[in-house]
């Protein structure tokens, strides 16, 4: 490959809780001395980013004044031609909004299209994110359960969403594509009948396509808003390159908007704050990141988590009796269900959580995401790392009879 996937990166004393988690992390417990830690709970890549976006970063640093300024042209013309050249999506400047965080723009969204008290629509699993932030802005969750078919692929309930879109008298969904934690990339076909369900009834869509650009194993995303014309005149849908390029420290965001009603009044809410502004380094990243490098960089790591999820899934399913999980066809995250582990090992999952942590393996709690028995674990780290932190598992947490 041409890019570096493989250096494991020391990011201690580097602003990164990914590794050094103090409050952040929810699991208590020390690491056994003798074992490194290995990050593998929030949704934070382990891997340097392109170099283009650095050398453009570099290039601003140079000039040493960074006063007041607004979005470039060159800025309009990176995300027209990413989106174009990744998702097959004609964007003009006018439909580009911008926002501090992919969360800021749910809730400004939600603030322009609903009332506090306003019940508002998800799928289950559901990511911790959109639980703290809709219930802090003071609207309440209305939960789908995804149901799982046959060969273990997460499918959506529609005769439950429209029960629920009556039942509570629903204006608005919040819809994760590709879905967090689950890895679900949504077929044409599902996202619309999903679409052709709320036109029945007037419903608006909030789309978090944060993952759109990590793909796996040759799927396709399919942009909400590009299924039909109504999608098109009812959804907004938040990006950002922060989950792409590792580059959530940067702070920021942007969604595309084709109702200009709405681009409006989404714009005027996120502007109340006068806090909501973007950060030059940031815009100039995105201007790095945007690029026929940035591209290429990006299959390759597209590539490395594609075979670190195809060994994880591999292992898990050979190795791990009695944990459950769907393969992910997008993100870098596993979401596992070890509820039939826990039940035949008399263990909570608490305390398997626990174990993992003590022998280095940071995982992250999956029961926020509304799922008893789960853990999420993020795979974007050298593929070296994945080895380890799984033998780790085997011989130290799900099969100790091996090795005792």
């Amino acid at each position: 490959m041409k890019y570096d996937f493989t250096t494991i990166l020391d990011r201690r004393g580097k602003d990164s809780i990914a590794v050094e988690p103090t409050q952040w992390y929810n699991i208590n417990v020390p690491t056994r001395e003798g074992f490194s830690r290995i990050p593998m709970w929030v949704a934070d890549m382990s891997f340097a980013t392109c170099p283009t976006i650095v050398e453009a970063m570099a290039e601003r640093l140079w000039h040493p004044c960074f006063g007041y300024f607004a979005p470039t042209k060159e800025y309009y013309d990176a995300i027209i031609r990413w989106q174009k050249d990744r998702h097959n999506t004609d964007v003009q400047p006018e439909n580009i909004g911008y926002e501090n965080g992919v969360l800021g723009g749910v809730v400004s969204a939600l603030n322009v299209l609903c009332s506090k008290g306003d019940y508002i629509l998800f799928h289950s699993p559901t990511y911790i994110g959109f639980t703290n932030s809709v219930g802090e802005n003071g609207y309440h969750m209305v939960l789908s359960d995804l149901k799982q078919d046959a060969q273990g692929v997460w499918r959506m309930d529609l005769a439950d969403m429209e029960k629920k879109i009556q039942q509570y008298h629903i204006h608005a969904v919040v819809f994760c594509s590709p879905h967090n934690p689950c890895g679900r990339v949504w077929e044409y076909e599902e996202i619309k009948a999903m679409m052709d369900l709320f036109e029945k009834y007037e419903i608006w869509v909030v789309a978090d396509e944060i993952w759109s650009d990590l793909i796996l194993n040759g799927n396709r995303h399919t942009p909400a808003f590009s299924v039909s014309d109504y999608a098109r005149t009812h959804t907004v849908t938040q990006y950002a390159p922060s989950k792409t390029f590792s580059l959530a420290g940067l702070v920021g965001s942007y969604h595309i908007c084709f109702n200009r009603w709405l681009n409006d009044r989404i714009a005027k809410e996120a502007a109340n704050t006068h806090y909501n502004s973007m950060n030059v380094l940031w815009m100039h990243a995105l201007i790095g990141a945007y690029t026929d490098e940035g591209e290429e960089w990006l299959d390759e790591l597209n590539q490395v988590l594609s075979d670190n999820v195809n060994y994880a899934y591999d292992f898990i399913k050979t190795h791990f009796k009695g944990v459950d999980l769907f393969k992910p066809e997008g993100t870098y995250m596993l979401y596992l269900d070890c509820e039939q582990w826990c039940r035949e090992h008399n263990m909570d999952i608490e305390t398997l959580q626990k174990k993992g942590v003590e022998y280095g393996v940071l995982w992250q709690d999956g029961r926020p995401f509304h799922r008893d028995y789960a853990i999420r674990m993020n795979l974007a780290v050298p593929h070296s790392l994945v080895v380890e932190a799984f033998d780790r598992l085997d011989k130290y947490v799900f099969n100790t009879e091996k090795t005792h």
